[in-house]
């Protein structure tokens, strides 16, 4: 069967491996100009000093990214135990050191236990979470108080790689899986304060964002010489979500945004026509199998 032009054949995301020193929108310009257009936005956002994998919506990739920001997200990261920052982080202003030189291997590794699983957790006051329609970071920075509640957030695991000494601080490589909406630079600074010596991040490197690794992402160098989509649109979906087959029939009554019987799902899955092609992400909802996304309205 030949299939028809597709109109979303530009459309889909783009894996960058974002370098430190540039900020996650500075990564979005670069790619409206790599690719030539206005419609490229990002899920999840990593700091200047982050590295690793951000993921780029590019046309109608754009509006998948809201439901991809929720899959879980792997980090590699080191905490420096021994000094506060106001940042959480290597880049901010020293609140107090403390020397962390008589800390255990066997004390760290309980305080991490600690912060492993269902935690509840102050995010950081330098994150992007909005305060009457500023951003935390924007109102810290300006020197104003930044008060957060905490929120419960998933670290599924919490693992140390390493432990490094030098003088008075101790330096701990780790790696964290965790759910959306977690700070690793708030662990951080909860680990340091646990231990009573002050905690603040001075590496984070973002390994993967649901089924996206460091092995699917391209450098901006790269991207520039050779652009391209890491997945399409089709791509992404059968490739994050478990796969549900449908009918053409049900093909166009999604692509309508209708709603179907269920049929006994859990969670949500992408719909998939008899083409090969993705229609929508769809969910049981009570007695209907409704669209959470349309991928291919029919208005297209």
């Amino acid at each position: 069967m030949t299939l028809a032009p597709d109109p979303l054949a530009s459309s889909g995301i783009v894996v960058v491996d974002k370098p430190r020193g540039v900020t996650s929108h500075d990564v979005v310009a670069r790619l409206r100009r790599i690719f030539s257009t206005r419609k490229v936005g990002h899920a999840g956002t990593l700091d200047p000093m982050a590295t690793g994998v951000l993921i780029a919506g590019i046309e109608r990739g754009t509006k998948l990214l809201a439901h991809m920001v929720a899959h879980d997200k792997v980090y590699a990261a080191t905490i420096r135990l021994g000094a506060s920052t106001a940042t959480d982080d290597a880049e901010g202003e020293v609140l107090c050191s403390a020397d962390a030189s008589g800390l255990e291997d066997g004390d760290i590794a309980a305080a991490v236990r600690k912060l492993t699983g269902e935690i509840m957790q102050v995010p950081a006051a330098v994150s992007a979470i909005k305060i009457d329609g500023r951003r935390a970071h924007e109102l810290a920075r300006a020197g104003e108080a930044v008060s957060l509640p905490p929120r419960p957030v998933s670290v599924y695991s919490f693992d140390i790689l390493a432990v490094r000494r030098e003088g008075q601080v101790v330096d701990v490589d780790t790696r964290v899986h965790c759910s959306k909406g977690t700070y690793i630079r708030s662990l951080a600074r909860d680990l340091g304060a646990a231990l009573g010596v002050g905690g603040h991040l001075t590496a984070l490197r973002r390994e993967a964002v649901g089924a996206f690794t460091l092995s699917d992402a391209s450098s901006l160098p790269h991207l520039e010489s050779h652009p391209a989509l890491s997945l399409t649109l089709d791509e992404a979906l059968a490739r994050s979500w478990p796969v549900l087959t449908v009918t053409q029939e049900e093909y166009d009554a999604l692509a309508m945004g209708k709603w179907l019987e269920p049929r006994g799902l859990k969670g949500v899955h992408a719909a998939i026509g008899p083409d090969g092609r993705a229609v929508a992400l769809v969910e049981e909802r009570g007695k209907r199998l409704a669209t959470t996304f349309v991928a291919r309205p029919s208005t297209l």
